[in-house]
Protein backbone atom coordinates (compact mmCIF):
# COMPACT_ATOMS: atom_id res chain seq x y z
CA UNK A 1 0.00 0.00 0.00
CA UNK A 2 1.31 3.45 -0.87
CA UNK A 3 1.27 6.32 1.58
CA UNK A 4 -1.66 8.74 1.45
CA UNK A 5 -0.27 12.30 1.38
CA UNK A 6 -2.49 14.60 3.43
CA UNK A 7 -1.47 18.23 3.12
CA UNK A 8 -3.04 20.97 5.29
CA UNK A 9 -4.95 22.40 2.34
CA UNK A 10 -6.82 19.17 1.75
CA UNK A 11 -10.34 19.39 3.18
CA UNK A 12 -10.92 15.67 2.83
CA UNK A 13 -9.31 12.55 1.48
CA UNK A 14 -10.23 12.64 -2.24
CA UNK A 15 -12.08 9.33 -2.25
CA UNK A 16 -14.68 10.74 0.13
CA UNK A 17 -15.67 13.27 -2.54
CA UNK A 18 -16.36 10.73 -5.27
CA UNK A 19 -19.99 10.34 -6.44
CA UNK A 20 -21.96 7.55 -4.74
CA UNK A 21 -21.28 4.11 -6.12
CA UNK A 22 -24.09 2.77 -8.31
CA UNK A 23 -24.10 -1.07 -8.38
CA UNK A 24 -24.70 -2.81 -11.71
CA UNK A 25 -28.26 -3.82 -12.52
CA UNK A 26 -27.24 -7.45 -12.99
CA UNK A 27 -24.51 -9.37 -11.17
CA UNK A 28 -23.34 -12.62 -12.71
CA UNK A 29 -22.31 -15.35 -10.30
CA UNK A 30 -20.42 -17.30 -13.02
CA UNK A 31 -18.54 -14.20 -14.10
CA UNK A 32 -17.46 -13.33 -10.58
CA UNK A 33 -16.51 -16.94 -9.80
CA UNK A 34 -14.35 -17.13 -12.91
CA UNK A 35 -12.23 -14.37 -11.38
CA UNK A 36 -12.30 -15.68 -7.79
CA UNK A 37 -11.39 -19.23 -8.67
CA UNK A 38 -8.74 -18.58 -11.33
CA UNK A 39 -6.13 -20.01 -8.90
CA UNK A 40 -7.98 -23.34 -8.56
CA UNK A 41 -6.36 -25.79 -10.99
CA UNK A 42 -9.31 -28.16 -11.43
CA UNK A 43 -12.65 -27.46 -13.07
CA UNK A 44 -14.52 -29.59 -10.51
CA UNK A 45 -13.15 -27.39 -7.70
CA UNK A 46 -14.26 -24.24 -9.49
CA UNK A 47 -17.72 -25.77 -10.02
CA UNK A 48 -18.00 -26.76 -6.36
CA UNK A 49 -17.01 -23.28 -5.29
CA UNK A 50 -19.77 -21.78 -7.40
CA UNK A 51 -22.31 -24.32 -6.08
CA UNK A 52 -21.35 -23.47 -2.50
CA UNK A 53 -21.76 -19.73 -3.03
CA UNK A 54 -25.09 -20.33 -4.74
CA UNK A 55 -26.23 -22.36 -1.73
CA UNK A 56 -25.17 -19.64 0.69
CA UNK A 57 -27.31 -17.17 -1.25
CA UNK A 58 -30.38 -19.36 -1.83
CA UNK A 59 -30.73 -21.72 1.14
CA UNK A 60 -33.23 -20.49 3.71
CA UNK A 61 -32.20 -20.84 7.32
CA UNK A 62 -28.90 -22.40 8.40
CA UNK A 63 -26.31 -22.60 5.62
CA UNK A 64 -25.03 -26.07 6.48
CA UNK A 65 -23.30 -28.27 3.92
CA UNK A 66 -26.28 -30.63 4.13
CA UNK A 67 -28.76 -27.87 3.34
CA UNK A 68 -26.60 -26.51 0.53
CA UNK A 69 -26.26 -30.00 -0.95
CA UNK A 70 -30.04 -30.53 -0.81
CA UNK A 71 -30.42 -27.40 -2.92
CA UNK A 72 -27.78 -28.16 -5.54
CA UNK A 73 -27.69 -31.94 -5.87
CA UNK A 74 -28.53 -34.34 -3.03
CA UNK A 75 -26.59 -36.88 -0.92
CA UNK A 76 -23.68 -37.45 -3.29
CA UNK A 77 -23.25 -33.70 -3.54
CA UNK A 78 -23.15 -33.46 0.25
CA UNK A 79 -20.13 -35.75 0.41
CA UNK A 80 -18.27 -33.92 -2.35
CA UNK A 81 -19.05 -30.49 -0.88
CA UNK A 82 -17.84 -31.64 2.54
CA UNK A 83 -14.58 -32.80 0.96
CA UNK A 84 -14.27 -29.53 -1.01
CA UNK A 85 -14.58 -27.40 2.13
CA UNK A 86 -12.88 -29.50 4.81
CA UNK A 87 -10.42 -31.84 3.13
CA UNK A 88 -9.56 -30.53 -0.31
CA UNK A 89 -6.18 -29.05 -1.25
CA UNK A 90 -7.19 -25.65 -2.63
CA UNK A 91 -5.76 -22.56 -0.95
CA UNK A 92 -8.10 -19.83 0.26
CA UNK A 93 -5.46 -17.06 0.25
CA UNK A 94 -5.44 -16.47 -3.53
CA UNK A 95 -9.25 -16.58 -3.59
CA UNK A 96 -9.41 -13.87 -0.91
CA UNK A 97 -6.93 -11.71 -2.78
CA UNK A 98 -9.05 -12.05 -5.93
CA UNK A 99 -12.19 -11.22 -3.92
CA UNK A 100 -10.54 -8.12 -2.44
CA UNK A 101 -9.40 -6.88 -5.84
CA UNK A 102 -12.84 -7.51 -7.34
CA UNK A 103 -14.52 -5.65 -4.47
CA UNK A 104 -12.13 -2.71 -4.87
CA UNK A 105 -12.80 -2.57 -8.63
CA UNK A 106 -16.59 -2.43 -8.32
CA UNK A 107 -16.87 -0.37 -5.12
CA UNK A 108 -13.67 1.60 -4.32
CA UNK A 109 -13.33 1.65 -0.52
CA UNK A 110 -12.95 4.75 1.61
CA UNK A 111 -11.62 2.86 4.64
CA UNK A 112 -10.59 -0.57 5.90
CA UNK A 113 -12.54 -1.41 9.04
CA UNK A 114 -11.32 -4.19 11.32
CA UNK A 115 -14.16 -5.90 13.18
CA UNK A 116 -14.14 -8.87 15.59
CA UNK A 117 -16.66 -11.66 15.04
CA UNK A 118 -17.90 -13.88 17.88
CA UNK A 119 -19.29 -17.30 16.89
CA UNK A 120 -21.14 -19.06 19.74
CA UNK A 121 -20.78 -22.85 19.76
CA UNK A 122 -22.51 -25.65 21.67
CA UNK A 123 -19.49 -27.96 21.86
CA UNK A 124 -15.79 -27.56 22.44
CA UNK A 125 -14.29 -29.33 19.40
CA UNK A 126 -14.62 -26.66 16.69
CA UNK A 127 -11.24 -25.05 16.09
CA UNK A 128 -10.60 -21.99 18.25
CA UNK A 129 -13.51 -22.50 20.64
CA UNK A 130 -12.90 -21.16 24.16
CA UNK A 131 -15.13 -20.41 27.11
CA UNK A 132 -14.46 -16.78 28.01
CA UNK A 133 -16.04 -13.50 29.00
CA UNK A 134 -16.97 -11.16 26.13
CA UNK A 135 -17.39 -7.57 27.40
CA UNK A 136 -19.44 -6.53 24.36
CA UNK A 137 -21.98 -9.26 25.18
CA UNK A 138 -21.74 -8.87 28.94
CA UNK A 139 -21.52 -12.61 29.55
CA UNK A 140 -19.37 -15.73 29.36
CA UNK A 141 -19.76 -17.57 26.05
CA UNK A 142 -18.45 -20.79 24.57
CA UNK A 143 -17.37 -19.38 21.24
CA UNK A 144 -14.87 -18.92 18.45
CA UNK A 145 -13.48 -15.44 17.92
CA UNK A 146 -12.21 -14.13 14.60
CA UNK A 147 -11.25 -10.79 13.06
CA UNK A 148 -12.45 -9.53 9.69
CA UNK A 149 -11.01 -6.77 7.49
CA UNK A 150 -13.83 -4.97 5.66
CA UNK A 151 -13.65 -2.70 2.61
CA UNK A 152 -16.10 0.12 3.36
CA UNK A 153 -17.80 2.72 1.16
CA UNK A 154 -20.63 5.11 1.96
CA UNK A 155 -23.08 2.63 0.41
CA UNK A 156 -21.83 -0.81 1.46
CA UNK A 157 -19.10 -2.85 3.11
CA UNK A 158 -17.68 -6.28 2.39
CA UNK A 159 -15.24 -8.51 4.31
CA UNK A 160 -12.13 -9.32 2.28
CA UNK A 161 -9.94 -11.11 4.82
CA UNK A 162 -10.31 -13.14 8.02
CA UNK A 163 -8.08 -14.40 10.81
CA UNK A 164 -9.14 -16.86 13.50
CA UNK A 165 -7.79 -16.21 16.99
CA UNK A 166 -6.25 -19.26 18.61
CA UNK A 167 -5.15 -19.48 22.24
CA UNK A 168 -2.15 -21.55 23.43
CA UNK A 169 -4.48 -24.39 24.47
CA UNK A 170 -5.09 -25.19 20.79
CA UNK A 171 -1.45 -26.04 20.20
CA UNK A 172 -1.28 -29.15 22.33
CA UNK A 173 -0.18 -31.89 19.91
CA UNK A 174 -3.38 -33.93 19.81
CA UNK A 175 -5.75 -30.96 19.70
CA UNK A 176 -3.73 -29.30 16.94
CA UNK A 177 -3.70 -32.47 14.88
CA UNK A 178 -7.46 -33.02 15.14
CA UNK A 179 -8.19 -29.44 14.06
CA UNK A 180 -5.65 -29.64 11.19
CA UNK A 181 -3.93 -26.43 12.32
CA UNK A 182 -0.97 -25.73 9.98
CA UNK A 183 2.56 -25.69 11.34
CA UNK A 184 3.07 -22.00 10.54
CA UNK A 185 0.10 -20.87 12.68
CA UNK A 186 0.75 -19.81 16.28
CA UNK A 187 -1.19 -18.57 19.31
CA UNK A 188 -2.20 -14.88 19.34
CA UNK A 189 -4.02 -12.39 21.51
CA UNK A 190 -7.02 -10.69 19.91
CA UNK A 191 -4.94 -7.53 19.37
CA UNK A 192 -2.16 -9.48 17.66
CA UNK A 193 -4.74 -11.29 15.55
CA UNK A 194 -6.27 -8.00 14.38
CA UNK A 195 -2.90 -6.46 13.53
CA UNK A 196 -1.77 -9.50 11.57
CA UNK A 197 -5.05 -9.54 9.63
CA UNK A 198 -4.45 -5.92 8.57
CA UNK A 199 -0.79 -6.47 7.66
CA UNK A 200 -1.69 -9.58 5.66
CA UNK A 201 -4.30 -7.59 3.73
CA UNK A 202 -1.80 -4.76 3.13
CA UNK A 203 0.51 -7.22 1.37
CA UNK A 204 -2.11 -7.60 -1.40
CA UNK A 205 -1.26 -4.13 -2.78
CA UNK A 206 -4.76 -2.74 -2.44
CA UNK A 207 -5.52 1.01 -2.36
CA UNK A 208 -4.16 2.81 0.68
CA UNK A 209 -7.08 3.87 2.86
CA UNK A 210 -7.35 4.61 6.61
CA UNK A 211 -7.48 1.55 8.86
CA UNK A 212 -10.25 1.97 11.44
CA UNK A 213 -10.36 -0.43 14.39
CA UNK A 214 -10.90 -0.85 18.09
CA UNK A 215 -7.36 -1.34 19.40
CA UNK A 216 -8.15 -1.27 23.11
CA UNK A 217 -6.02 -3.77 24.94
CA UNK A 218 -3.47 -3.91 22.12
CA UNK A 219 0.23 -3.02 22.21
CA UNK A 220 0.24 0.43 20.59
CA UNK A 221 4.02 0.76 20.88
CA UNK A 222 4.28 -2.16 18.46
CA UNK A 223 1.13 -1.75 16.37
CA UNK A 224 1.41 1.93 15.38
CA UNK A 225 4.96 1.75 13.95
CA UNK A 226 4.08 -1.40 12.00
CA UNK A 227 1.01 0.22 10.45
CA UNK A 228 2.87 3.42 9.62
CA UNK A 229 5.75 1.37 8.23
CA UNK A 230 3.34 -0.12 5.69
CA UNK A 231 2.12 3.35 4.69
CA UNK A 232 -1.30 2.73 6.22
CA UNK A 233 -3.17 5.74 7.67
CA UNK A 234 -4.90 4.76 10.89
CA UNK A 235 -7.79 5.63 13.20
CA UNK A 236 -7.54 3.49 16.34
CA UNK A 237 -9.78 3.44 19.38
CA UNK A 238 -7.53 3.24 22.46
CA UNK A 239 -7.68 2.67 26.22
CA UNK A 240 -7.83 5.43 28.82
CA UNK A 241 -4.74 3.85 30.36
CA UNK A 242 -2.56 4.20 27.23
CA UNK A 243 0.44 6.41 28.00
CA UNK A 244 1.36 9.15 25.49
CA UNK A 245 3.63 12.19 25.41
CA UNK A 246 1.90 15.53 24.85
CA UNK A 247 3.44 17.62 22.04
CA UNK A 248 0.59 20.10 21.60
CA UNK A 249 1.64 23.70 22.35
CA UNK A 250 -1.99 24.51 23.20
CA UNK A 251 -1.77 22.24 26.24
CA UNK A 252 0.71 23.78 28.63
CA UNK A 253 2.33 22.26 31.67
CA UNK A 254 3.28 18.92 30.06
CA UNK A 255 6.82 17.75 29.41
CA UNK A 256 7.85 14.69 27.37
CA UNK A 257 6.96 12.32 30.23
CA UNK A 258 4.33 9.81 29.00
CA UNK A 259 0.96 10.34 30.70
CA UNK A 260 -2.21 8.22 30.75
CA UNK A 261 -4.83 9.23 28.19
CA UNK A 262 -7.35 9.89 30.97
CA UNK A 263 -5.00 12.49 32.46
CA UNK A 264 -4.41 14.15 29.08
CA UNK A 265 -8.14 14.29 28.36
CA UNK A 266 -8.86 15.61 31.84
CA UNK A 267 -6.47 18.50 31.27
CA UNK A 268 -7.84 19.22 27.78
CA UNK A 269 -11.42 20.25 28.54
CA UNK A 270 -10.66 23.76 27.34
CA UNK A 271 -9.89 22.35 23.87
CA UNK A 272 -13.33 20.76 23.41
CA UNK A 273 -15.13 21.94 20.30
CA UNK A 274 -18.59 21.12 18.88
CA UNK A 275 -18.38 19.17 15.62
CA UNK A 276 -21.14 18.23 13.15
CA UNK A 277 -20.66 15.45 10.60
CA UNK A 278 -22.83 13.43 8.16
CA UNK A 279 -24.46 10.25 9.41
CA UNK A 280 -23.63 6.81 8.05
CA UNK A 281 -25.27 5.87 4.77
CA UNK A 282 -27.40 7.81 2.27
CA UNK A 283 -30.11 9.97 3.80
CA UNK A 284 -28.82 9.51 7.35
CA UNK A 285 -29.33 12.35 9.80
CA UNK A 286 -26.36 14.53 10.65
CA UNK A 287 -24.59 13.83 13.93
CA UNK A 288 -22.91 16.13 16.42
CA UNK A 289 -20.80 15.95 19.52
CA UNK A 290 -17.90 17.45 21.43
CA UNK A 291 -14.44 16.58 20.11
CA UNK A 292 -11.14 17.24 21.88
CA UNK A 293 -8.02 17.10 19.69
CA UNK A 294 -4.52 16.99 21.23
CA UNK A 295 -1.19 16.48 19.44
CA UNK A 296 0.73 13.59 21.00
CA UNK A 297 3.53 11.08 20.41
CA UNK A 298 4.01 7.48 21.43
CA UNK A 299 6.69 6.76 24.04
CA UNK A 300 9.94 5.34 22.71
CA UNK A 301 10.11 1.53 22.57
CA UNK A 302 11.90 -0.15 25.50
CA UNK A 303 15.66 0.25 25.29
CA UNK A 304 15.52 3.21 22.90
CA UNK A 305 16.05 6.91 23.75
CA UNK A 306 13.14 9.29 24.30
CA UNK A 307 11.81 10.91 21.16
CA UNK A 308 12.26 7.87 18.93
CA UNK A 309 8.64 6.75 19.11
CA UNK A 310 6.15 7.76 16.37
CA UNK A 311 5.46 11.49 16.61
CA UNK A 312 2.85 13.82 15.20
CA UNK A 313 -0.20 11.83 16.18
CA UNK A 314 -3.60 13.19 17.15
CA UNK A 315 -5.53 12.08 20.23
CA UNK A 316 -9.29 12.55 19.84
CA UNK A 317 -11.76 12.53 22.70
CA UNK A 318 -15.37 12.11 21.52
CA UNK A 319 -18.32 12.84 23.78
CA UNK A 320 -21.85 14.18 24.03
CA UNK A 321 -22.82 17.75 24.76
CA UNK A 322 -24.16 16.73 28.18
CA UNK A 323 -20.96 14.99 29.29
CA UNK A 324 -17.67 16.56 30.28
CA UNK A 325 -15.56 13.41 29.87
CA UNK A 326 -15.10 11.77 26.44
CA UNK A 327 -17.04 8.58 25.86
CA UNK A 328 -14.46 7.32 23.34
CA UNK A 329 -10.81 8.10 22.70
CA UNK A 330 -9.13 7.59 19.31
CA UNK A 331 -5.55 7.87 18.07
CA UNK A 332 -4.77 8.81 14.46
CA UNK A 333 -1.93 9.98 12.24
CA UNK A 334 -4.41 11.94 10.06
CA UNK A 335 -3.42 15.25 11.61
CA UNK A 336 -4.20 17.50 8.64
CA UNK A 337 -7.85 16.68 8.02
CA UNK A 338 -10.90 18.26 9.71
CA UNK A 339 -12.37 16.58 12.82
CA UNK A 340 -15.65 16.09 10.90
CA UNK A 341 -13.84 13.80 8.46
CA UNK A 342 -12.35 11.78 11.31
CA UNK A 343 -15.80 11.39 12.83
CA UNK A 344 -17.03 10.02 9.50
CA UNK A 345 -14.25 7.45 9.61
CA UNK A 346 -15.25 6.51 13.15
CA UNK A 347 -18.85 6.09 11.96
CA UNK A 348 -17.82 3.47 9.40
CA UNK A 349 -17.64 0.94 12.24
CA UNK A 350 -21.43 1.33 12.51
CA UNK A 351 -21.73 0.78 8.74
CA UNK A 352 -19.93 -2.58 9.10
CA UNK A 353 -22.02 -3.60 12.12
CA UNK A 354 -25.21 -3.01 10.14
CA UNK A 355 -23.96 -4.86 7.06
CA UNK A 356 -22.77 -7.77 9.17
CA UNK A 357 -26.27 -8.23 10.62
CA UNK A 358 -28.22 -7.81 7.38
CA UNK A 359 -25.69 -9.30 4.98
CA UNK A 360 -22.88 -11.51 6.28
CA UNK A 361 -25.01 -13.26 8.88
CA UNK A 362 -27.78 -13.86 6.32
CA UNK A 363 -25.38 -15.69 3.99
CA UNK A 364 -24.16 -17.88 6.86
CA UNK A 365 -20.77 -16.36 7.72
CA UNK A 366 -21.03 -18.00 11.19
CA UNK A 367 -22.74 -21.22 10.11
CA UNK A 368 -19.76 -23.51 9.53
CA UNK A 369 -20.29 -26.61 11.69
CA UNK A 370 -17.03 -28.42 10.93
CA UNK A 371 -14.05 -28.68 13.24
CA UNK A 372 -11.05 -28.00 11.01
CA UNK A 373 -9.01 -24.84 10.64
CA UNK A 374 -8.87 -25.16 6.85
CA UNK A 375 -12.60 -25.83 6.59
CA UNK A 376 -13.43 -22.73 8.63
CA UNK A 377 -11.23 -20.51 6.46
CA UNK A 378 -12.66 -21.86 3.21
CA UNK A 379 -16.23 -21.38 4.43
CA UNK A 380 -15.78 -17.75 5.53
CA UNK A 381 -13.98 -16.99 2.27
CA UNK A 382 -16.90 -18.21 0.17
CA UNK A 383 -19.43 -16.61 2.53
CA UNK A 384 -17.60 -13.29 2.03
CA UNK A 385 -18.02 -13.70 -1.73
CA UNK A 386 -21.73 -14.40 -1.23
CA UNK A 387 -22.00 -11.30 0.94
CA UNK A 388 -20.45 -9.19 -1.84
CA UNK A 389 -22.91 -10.53 -4.41
CA UNK A 390 -25.84 -9.86 -2.10
CA UNK A 391 -24.55 -6.34 -1.38
CA UNK A 392 -24.14 -5.48 -5.07
CA UNK A 393 -27.75 -6.26 -5.85
CA UNK A 394 -30.85 -8.07 -4.69
CA UNK A 395 -29.73 -11.68 -4.22
CA UNK A 396 -33.10 -12.90 -5.46
CA UNK A 397 -32.42 -11.25 -8.82
CA UNK A 398 -28.84 -12.46 -9.35
CA UNK A 399 -27.89 -14.53 -12.37
CA UNK A 400 -27.24 -17.87 -10.66
CA UNK A 401 -26.84 -20.09 -13.71
CA UNK A 402 -23.89 -21.84 -12.16
CA UNK A 403 -23.80 -24.54 -14.83
CA UNK A 404 -22.96 -22.05 -17.57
Amino acid sequence: MSVVALSPDQAQIPTMQEPPYAPPCTVSLPEMCSLLFASLPRSDQRRKGMEYIRGLLEVRGRKSIRNIAALVGGQATEQSLHHFISDSSWEWGPVRRALARYAVSVAPPQAWVVRPMVIPKAGRHSVGVERRFFPEHGQVLNAQQAVGVWAVTEEMSVPVNWRLQLSPSWFAEERRRRASIPDDVSAETLGECALQAVLETAAWRLPSRPVVMDARGGDMTSAVPRLLGRGMPMMLRVDDSLRLSVTDPALRGFDATPRPVRQIMGASRGLQRPVVWPGEGPGAARRSGLVTAVRVALPAPPGRPAGTGPCDLLLLGVGHHDRRRPREVWLTDLTSVPPAFLMRLRGMVRRVDEDFARGADRVGIRDFAGRSYRGWHRHVTLASAAHLLAALGDADDLELDYAS
